[in-house]
């Protein structure tokens, strides 16, 4: 028995899960992960070349300041360098901002099930976490969270898409619930999969933190930009937000050879545009093919689609690794499928019948 005296609230935490690692097991078979929503994508030819060219410099620490990439993040959104705090993705953006707003017992207002890392960040941070259940087509309830804010409300996490379930929210209900909250409760509207968002009327969290003084947007560079083993991410904050961002941020929490990518992946971007239509393609195929196999998708505008399965989620779950492809589960609720090469959407697709029949079976 250890001596160590420990955070008796830690273990209230549980850790995060991360997605399994592709592994061919008894299988002659390509496995592919699909579980992490991580591009399919090699990094751009000239991504690659830029980070090389940095490679000789890896023995000095990186520019705290990370001028270049301020500077093209804040030509690229019209704002100021206060107005951009960079982080080692945006799940660490996420904490900066659940820390420089909410102490022990205060709480952090959220959608779920949404992003699995908001609970465990909120109860780090010694706050308290409020989890408001979505709506039966799994949206954001955004007239249930606002009853739920308190006078201890110090945060409200809008994750637009949805992640897990690919939904979004609209500009004018978040227009009338922006107006509704409390102008001293800070709202962060994390964008991870706002590339893929092609809803027309959707929400736009650039243009809300123009209008209100309270709003923040979480953005990062692993998704659609395919730099999810670099850790970057950033907050576009009001001035006052940013200061204390920074305050709470990790010393040189971003590479020189992140910042370096992210730098270059911004220069290319037509060509990243080009991909993510291909991969928004690809999630329409997939969405057609399940529905054609009888198999309810809820609307999907991420790189990912979300199968509401309930009881059979585990046994769907099984069978999809059993045929080669690693998903996320949710035992009792549903699965995250990310939407990955043509072959492992094709594989997906076909085992839609057989994720029917197991659904059939379970409501029997």
């Amino acid at each position: 028995m250890s001596d160590l005296r420990l955070r008796e609230n830690l273990k209230a935490i549980p850790g995060y899960q991360p997605g399994k690692a592709a592994s061919r097991g008894d299988t002659t078979e390509p496995v592919f992960k699909v579980s992490s929503n991580e591009n399919p994508y090699p990094p751009l030819p000239s991504v690659v070349t830029a980070v090389a060219d940095r490679l000789s410099q890896m023995n000095r620490y990186p520019e705290t300041a990370a001028t270049a990439l301020t500077a093209a993040l804040c030509e690229r959104f019209a704002v100021q360098p206060v107005n951009v705090v960079l982080g080692s993705g945006s799940v660490e953006i996420v904490s900066q901002l659940i820390r420089a707003t909410a102490g022990e017992g205060d709480e952090v207002l959220f959608a779920w099930r949404s992003f699995e890392a908001y609970p465990m960040l909120t109860r780090a941070a010694g706050a308290v976490p409020v989890m408001v259940p979505l709506t039966a087509e799994h949206r954001h309830d955004l007239d249930a969270m606002l009853d739920a804010v308190t006078d201890r409300t110090r945060l409200i996490l809008v994750c637009n898409p949805n992640n897990p379930t690919g939904t979004t929210v609209g500009h004018s209900e978040l227009d009338e619930f922006l107006r509704r909250v409390p102008p001293h409760i800070v709202v962060v509207i994390d964008e991870a999969y706002v590339q893929f968002n092609d809803r027309e009327d959707s929400a736009v969290g650039i243009d809300f933190f123009r209008r209100y003084p309270n709003v923040a947007v979480a953005h990062t560079f692993s998704k659609a930009y395919g730099l999810a083993g670099m850790r970057v991410g950033y907050a576009i904050a009001p001035e006052a937000l940013g200061i204390a961002l920074r305050k709470v941020a990790i010393p040189f929490g971003v590479t020189d050879l992140a910042q370096t990518a992210a730098v270059a992946s911004l220069a290319a971007e037509d060509e990243l545009s080009a991909r993510v239509a291909e991969l928004i393609a690809e999630r329409r195929r997939v969405v057609d093919g399940l529905t054609a196999a009888g198999v309810a998708v809820s609307e999907s505008r991420g790189n990912f689609v979300w199968l509401a399965l309930g009881d059979s989620t585990l046994a769907s779950a099984d069978l999809l690794e059993r045929n080669g492809l690693l998903v996320r589960p949710f035992a009792g609720e549903g699965l995250r499928v990310t939407i990955a090469e043509p072959e492992a959407n094709d594989r997906f697709i076909a085992l839609a019948p057989d994720i029917r029949c197991l659904v059939a079976a379970t409501s029997s």
